[in-house]
Formats: structure tokens, sequence, C-alpha cells
């Protein structure tokens, strides 16, 4: 006989209370609660306690009901919930994301991701079939392009706001310092989430205004997401902001730029070009003639100077916008 409908979805229920109860901190009802819902589960408070009550007397699972809101928690050595059709594969790829996408998704959908970290890290665990998994992290590395920077500090709290917003596209109040130390709150429409290099910038429209601004997230002292919610404009594209070396600090107009550069110091050019319409050409005078439609910003000046003398004769012309002859 077929189960219920609501038989199963308290089994499917129970099932995900398991898999996002953590080992080493506790967590709450309320807690638990909020990242079922993100989840899809659409379930009251009471639901989630009667179910962790049950769970409890049938799981090692540890109940600290000392003070409210009880904290719950797995045994140090139980075994938990597995999931047996993870292989040592997607347990590497899920270690991988979570060290490098940790910033870059929402908060809550990365706590409602633990028990599968955790199950990904106890399956590469110290077992010989798989050792070459375990390795794999240390075979590979990102570098730097640039000179290393430490990560600056972010004021705790700012980050989980700022990416709950983002998520739900709510009204973000911040409480934000800029580059020259002056303060001031505002309410922000957050639109994007980018890394550069070490650090995290929100793209967001300030309350009254219909222009996008980059505000670097450790200069954010306080945030909160609103419970108001706005509709996304729909001309906004994070993709195109970046192309238009907003994230370079330029306002989007391409310019055909032409310049000499030793060839030691360029041959890389020729390797990994500035545009697709780059062109290089060598006169055999130990110089080579750059010529490319680029995006015009500060970060492009500084490319250059970087240079110093080994580049000289710099021009640039207004081109074309990109689709346009």
């Amino acid at each position: 006989m077929a189960q219920r409908p609501d038989t199963m979805e308290t089994a499917l229920l129970m099932v995900e209370l398991l898999r996002r109860i953590p080992r080493g901190r506790k967590v709450t009802t309320s807690e638990l609660h909020q990242q079922l819902k993100s989840a899809g589960f659409d379930r009251d408070l009471r639901t989630i306690q009667r179910q962790l009550e049950t769970l409890s007397e049938h799981f090692d699972i540890e109940r600290d009901d000392r003070s409210k809101p009880y904290g719950y928690r797995w045994l140090e050595r139980a075994r938990g919930l597995a999931v047996p059709h993870l292989t040592p594969q997607e347990s590497l790829l899920l270690q991988l994301a979570q060290e490098h996408l940790k910033h870059l998704l929402p908060a809550h959908l990365m706590k409602s991701m633990e028990g599968f970290f955790t199950q990904a890290q106890r399956n590469l665990g110290d077992s010989p079939n798989t050792r070459l998994e375990r390795e794999w992290p240390d075979k590979v590395r990102v570098v730097a392009t640039s000179q290393p920077l430490l990560p600056p500090t972010i004021a705790p709290g700012v980050l989980e706001e700022v990416s709950e917003a983002l998520y739900a596209n709510r009204w973000l109040d911040i409480d934000y310092q800029n580059a020259a130390g002056k303060r001031r709150r505002a309410k922000v429409m957050p639109l994007g989430l980018a890394q550069q290099g070490p650090r995290l910038y929100l793209v967001c429209r300030f309350e009254g205004f219909d222009n996008e601004r980059s505000l670097a997230l450790h200069r954010i002292r306080k945030a909160e997401a609103s419970t108001l919610i706005f509709e996304r404009p729909v001309e906004f594209d994070l993709q195109k902001y970046d192309d238009d070396g907003r994230f370079g600090f330029g306002e989007g107009l391409r310019v055909r730029l032409r310049f000499r550069i030793e060839k030691e110091a360029g041959v890389h050019l020729l390797e990994t070009p500035l545009s697709k319409d780059q062109q290089a050409r060598d006169n055999g005078d130990g110089w080579l003639e750059i010529t490319a439609t680029v995006v015009d910003s500060a970060m492009l000046e500084w490319w250059l100077r970087g240079f110093g003398d080994t580049v000289r004769d710099v021009h640039r012309q207004t081109a074309a916008p990109m689709g346009q002859t």
C-alpha cells in the first residue's frame, strides 16, 4: 500500500532535520526552522520542536535544555546521518565548494549545507580508498596576480545580513564609513555581491537613486535586512556592470588603446591579450606596438603605470559602444 502523502512528507522532514543537526556546536529550533523554510519545507515552529524531541529519543542526538532556546547536536561518537551516494569525487567537490564559495553564497544556505560538508569531510577521512581525493587540495592552488594582501575584517553579522537581503530582494539598512572616514546611515537596494582579491563588494542602489554604487563590505559597520521587499530592476546586469569596468573604478567608457611596450615586458600580451580585437606588431626594434579596445578605468591606468619606463607612447581614442560600429 502506498504511503499517505503526509506520512511521506513527515519522513522527508525528519531526514532533512537529521542532515542539518551539526556536530561540535548546537543549533536551535528557530535556526533549523529557518533553514527548512529556505529549503521549501513550510512547517510551523511547534512542528519542528515535536520532530526534534522525537529524533532525540531515537538517535544519538543531545538536547541541551538547560536554557531556552534549546540546542541540539549529534553526540561526539555518533555516526549521524550518512549520505551513502556521496562518492569520494563528490565529497572532494563539496569540500572545494565550501572553501571557495563561502563568501559568495547566502549565509543561511551555507549553514543549511553544514551536514553535507561534514559528511564530505568524514568521507575523505583516513580510508586508503580516498587517499588520492584527500591529496588533491594540496595539488591545486588559486594564486594572486598582484601583491597578496590579507583580507580586511568584516564586522560580525554584516555578511550574513547582506547576503540574506540580497538573496530575498529585501531593502538593507546600513551604517557605512567611507575611505575618507565619513560615516552615514542609509537604506540600500542590494543587487550583487562580488569578490575582488581579498575584498568583498556590495553592488547596490541608495534609496531615491537609480544609479549603482559599489560598497566595500569591510566598511559597513552595521547592517540589517529589512522586511520590506523590492522589485529587482530588470535593466540591471551584474555581468555588464563588471564588463563596464565598474569594479575597476570605470564608468563603462570603451576606448581604442594604443601603446608601445618593451618586448621582454610585453611578451605575455601575445599569450593573454587585452581583448579579442587586440593587434600586436613587432617592428624589430625590441618594442611591441599593442592596439586593443578596452574599458577606460583607474585600474587600466594603474596597470599601465606598473610597467614604468617599459611602456611609452600611450594613446586613447573613444571607441563605439559594444554592438555598434
